[in-house]
């Protein structure tokens, strides 16, 4: 309300309202904070209390030989990442080239649009590890004298044919969910089918699916220590190098917790993204008063 000089304050139920949510916040943060001091409590009990931690201990958390292994393990994992990048952005195109391919209606790219149809079922269902293994022992079989036959390149190749279907789906369903009305005011315009995909539906299904390629991205980084199937010395075959003869499996636990810190800020990013987007506070939020007036 109004004040007779002019300034606006909150009015008495207003200010009732900001009041109980406020309370209901504290609250909130309250048992979450005991809820989660109780399980966390419950675990290191549970784990510490087992007959064979002393021995796990030792076998999965031994500082010392975490720090011995570490500089092999992050050489690995600097393969892991050139692989996420290249396959990353391979895929993404031919992906996005797909979909265009597929939701396309011209009748001259019906071959086109059968064979993206094929190929995105064939891929998704098949597991990536059966691929790899298909692509690293059936194509050195050839015996191509151009083609590289480097774990770490069939490894690569192998992950972009899979992802590409899932991320060619992905950009299905961002230029489908565009409403046909936009399509039919660009033609009305004078635009061509082309200019129409390019400058109309495209840059509103990016926009749409920006977060699931995103997600789909992050499986991609994690997928990358795939590769050590094939013998490319990433991060997970440099720690089975380092575990091999010792039986200390702490460079697994040190190639995990690398895999983690890059893959966690990449999942915050993508929820930042999708609550700047409003969906999920907005969600969270319909059970109680929130952001709801």
């Amino acid at each position: 309300m109004t004040t007779p000089d002019g300034v606006w304050s909150p009015s008495p139920l207003a200010q009732e309202r900001a009041a109980f949510r406020r309370a209901q916040r504290r609250r909130s943060a309250l048992v979450a904070l005991v809820s989660t001091v109780v399980v966390v409590t419950t675990v290191v009990l549970v784990v510490t209390g087992a007959p064979g931690w002393e021995r796990a201990r030792t076998a999965f958390f031994d500082p010392a030989y975490a720090w011995e292994s570490l500089p092999a393990i992050l050489d690995g994992l600097w393969l892991n990442l050139r692989v996420w990048v290249v396959a990353g952005v391979v895929g993404t195109v031919l992906g996005l080239g797909l979909a265009v391919a597929r939701t396309s209606r011209v009748p001259a790219l019906f071959p086109l649009r059968a064979f993206a149809v094929v190929y995105v079922d064939l891929f998704r269902g098949v597991p990536l590890l059966l691929v790899l293994l298909l692509v690293g022992f059936g194509l050195p079989a050839l015996r191509l004298p151009w083609l590289p036959s480097s774990g770490a390149f069939l490894g690569a190749l192998a992950i972009v044919l899979t992802y590409t279907a899932y991320i060619a789906e992905v950009f299905r369903a961002g230029i489908e969910s565009v409403h046909p009305s936009q399509v039919a005011a660009a033609r009305s315009l004078g635009l061509t089918r082309t200019q129409t995909t390019r400058r109309v539906v495209l840059p509103q299904a990016l926009r749409n699916v920006t977060a699931p390629l995103a997600n789909n991205l992050v499986a991609l980084q994690k997928d990358s220590g795939l590769i050590s199937v094939l013998g490319a010395v990433d991060a997970i075959r440099a720690a089975q190098i380092a575990t091999t003869g010792s039986y200390n499996f702490t460079p697994y636990v040190v190639a995990g917790a690398l895999f983690f810190l890059v893959s966690f800020p990449l999942s915050r990013a993508v929820d930042a993204y999708q609550a700047r987007r409003g969906w999920g506070r907005s969600i969270a939020t319909v059970s109680g008063a929130g952001d709801i007036r």
